[in-house]
């Protein structure tokens, strides 16, 4: 029980922290939500195979939102801490190691929670989104547990990279990530050879999960996609571990 409230009181604060910081909270929050409504509503009457726009992109935008919130919460969040030895300081408390980890999921599948909640919320009042509850709740599921491949990205990155290069750095992977996997327009919107190299992004298979659920996909196996997005989980929590071991090396010897 003693544990459970540790990993309870760390998930908290990691939140508060991170919503008291703008650069995070509305960055995070609202470019998502801002991009949703200006393309998915903007379009969301014309059709989208069996749906709507703002139906097709409430899933992925909802995608590129939680993306977000995972790169960044860990990429940016732990890039930062360790230049300021907050990481030093962890350590020397009594603190579990593990609960500092499992804040920075929690805040991002809170954050993501949000997105998506705030993405239904417009695309029902302005966007003629109609969803069976059933339906909505499979392709929430999907949307969140998409955030833990991505945290394993951005955990790697975090010790990879400095404070001041870890933000323009994931910007430079994410943005153009997105463009190529469908996020922003469908797949068959983008040139041929962008079309070629999407399905080599995991982005890519996140979104034909999630559009799966309101049967808008590409009509693929989708234990496909999460196949690639499962191994894709493994290879970067071991390149992260590998990074960990490394900064630890050079911290402490």
């Amino acid at each position: 029980m003693n544990a459970l409230r540790i990993f309870a009181l760390e998930a908290k604060y990691e939140f508060l922290k991170s919503w008291r910081l703008p650069v995070y909270s509305l960055s995070t929050l609202a470019f998502p939500l801002m991009f949703y409504a200006i393309f998915g509503l903007s379009f969301g009457n014309q059709s989208a195979g069996p749906v709507n726009t703002a139906t097709y992109m409430l899933a992925t935008y909802g995608a590129f939102g939680t993306i977000g919130a995972a790169l960044f919460g860990f990429g940016v969040g732990v890039a930062v801490e360790r230049g300021q030895g907050w990481m030093r300081l962890k350590r020397a408390s009594p603190m579990p190691p593990l609960a500092y980890f499992l804040a920075k999921i929690a805040l991002a599948v809170l954050f993501g929670a949000l997105i998506v909640l705030g993405m239904t919320l417009l695309g029902t009042l302005a966007g003629k989104v109609s969803l069976e509850p059933l339906t909505w709740l499979r392709l929430f599921g999907v949307l969140l547990l998409g955030v833990f491949p991505f945290c394993a990205l951005g955990l790697f990155f975090g010790y990879v990279l400095g404070p001041n290069s870890a933000p323009g750095v994931l910007n430079l992977v994410y943005l153009p990530m997105a463009f190529a996997s469908g996020l922003w327009v469908p797949v068959e919107a983008l040139p041929k050879v962008i079309q070629s190299v999407a399905p080599f992004l995991p982005p890519y298979h996140y979104a034909q999960l999630a559009l799966g659920t309101l049967g808008a996909g590409r009509g693929e196996n989708p234990w496909l996609h999460a196949g690639v997005l499962a191994g894709f989980t493994l290879a970067f929590l071991a390149l992260a571990l590998w990074a960990y071991r490394r900064d630890e090396g050079k911290t402490y010897g």
